[in-house]
Formats: structure tokens, sequence, C-alpha cells
């Protein structure tokens, strides 16, 4: 990415990528996708777990962001993340759920790319001690696509067209 350029936007871009994702998953028929993680662990997952996955992901680092240009310990956070899944993640995914889901992420994603041009170029690079850059945030962030690609793009039949 170039130096100039906000380093939020491959954050954005991420989210779109999941989000073109997700319009396929109101075909998920309720049965879990089983993968196999690289530490070969097995996970289970769902559109809502994917979906709880990546909004918890980009609220984290939102808040390590906004904590680290206040000088401020980043909250730890205590998510049970892709490990479990919650009663809630098996829910049916529909056309709603997905508008939903593209209000609450592309705000997120909003929220960091606003956040990151607020700071300005000087800050992305700063060195902040232990923590990461704010430009390596970003780059961290947008792999938030590895929750969506856990479900993957789900078959979609096209309608009969009915004359």
């Amino acid at each position: 990415m170039a130096a100039d350029k906000n380093p939020a936007e491959c954050v954005v871009e991420a989210v779109d990528r999941c989000l073109a994702l997700a319009a396929t998953w109101h075909a998920w028929d309720g049965i879990p996708i089983a993968r196999i993680d690289d530490e070969g662990r097995s996970n289970t997952w769902t559109p809502y777990k994917a979906l709880r996955r990546i909004a918890d992901h980009l609220l984290d680092h939102l808040q390590e962001v906004e904590a680290l240009l206040a000088g401020a310990e980043p909250v730890p956070d205590h998510w049970h993340g892709r490990l479990v899944t919650l009663d809630a993640d098996w829910s049916r995914f529909t056309e709603l759920d997905l508008d939903e889901a593209r209000s609450r992420l592309t705000r997120l994603a909003r929220c960091l790319l606003l956040r990151y041009a607020a700071a300005g170029p000087e800050a992305w690079d700063a060195p902040r001690g232990e923590a990461w850059t704010l430009r390596a945030i970003a780059e961290h962030v947008a792999n938030v696509t590895w929750y969506a690609e856990q479900v993957g793009a789900l078959p979609v039949q096209a309608a009969d067209a009915k004359g």
C-alpha cells in the first residue's frame, strides 16, 4: 500500500469482500461447516458465527487504535472467539440479516477509516512501544476475510424466468 494512502482503506475493502460472500449465505441449509485451522483444531462455522467474529475483530482493533492514539492501555479482549459456536450462531440467515450485517460492518470499517484519516499520515507508522503501528493493525484487520472464507460462497440458484 502506498505510504500516503490511508491504511484503513484495506479494511474497508476487506469488509466489502466479506459482505460479497455473505450475500450468498441466505442459501445456508443449516448444516454446520467444519474446518480444520492451521493449528489442527476443528472449528464449526455458520453464517452468524462468521459475522460475529468479523464484527468482534473490527471492534477489538478499533478500540485498540483509539487507546493507542489516546495514550491509554487497550482493553484486552475476552471473546471466546472462533473456538466456540454460540446458540445464536445457529440462526437462519435471511436477506434482512444481510442488510443488518451490511449496516453494522460498513459502519465499523468506516469508523476505522475516519479514525486513521483524523490521526493523519504521521501517526500511521509512529512507533507504539510494544504495540503494533497503526499501519500494521490495519493490515492485520484486513485479514478479517478469513472468517467469511470459512463459510465461503454458498451456491445460489437463479430463479426460474416465468413469462
